[in-house]
């Protein structure tokens, strides 16, 4: 699917081909000291085959977003489903970050466009997805697919205000 620009981008699940890759992209995020959301806790993995060992022993869906002309991860996004109470009120099904040098350029609004069409093959046809209050770049992104505002939340654990919006995918 064409990106920014007219980019060609994949949605593509975590593979050892991008060892690399992975490791650059966590490693930008580790640098600037930047949170990492949608990524199954990268952070945590040293080594990408430990990573990719981690994600594929849940059932939520893990991508990387690639730009295909150069290989680079510009983003990550992970599909969940609300299994526990604080996906529900907090973390919602859908999780993504794009790296901090690929921002603005309109790559988290083109990967979550790639991530709903697998949310409703899972069969979830209403889309719950969160940003921090005051995070402009995502509440255009949650709003530029559809996204309707629900309500404010507090997040006690991370002391933040968390938005709440639901995208309807059973049209």
């Amino acid at each position: 699917m064409k990106g920014p620009n007219s980019t060609m981008m994949k949605l593509i699940e975590p593979a050892i081909e991008y060892d690399k890759q992975i490791r650059a992209y966590r490693k930008e995020f580790l640098d600037c000291g930047d949170s990492m959301d949608g990524t199954a806790h990268l952070r945590r993995f040293e080594n990408p085959q430990d990573w990719i060992n981690h994600v594929s022993s849940f059932r939520d869906l893990q991508y990387m977003l690639v730009r295909e002309e150069d290989q680079k991860i510009v983003g990550m996004i992970q599909i969940r489903h609300l299994s526990n109470d604080y996906l529900k009120h907090y973390g919602g099904h859908i999780g993504y970050s794009v790296a901090p040098s690929e921002r603005r350029k309109g790559y988290a609004t083109q990967m979550l466009k790639m991530a709903l069409p697998k949310c409703r093959e899972l069969g979830i046809d209403k889309v719950l997805v969160t940003c921090i209050s005051g995070n402009e770049g995502s509440k255009k992104t949650i709003l530029k697919n559809g996204g309707t505002f629900e309500t404010v939340v507090y997040e006690p654990d991370e002391g933040v205000n968390l938005e709440r919006y639901w995208i309807d995918l059973s049209e």
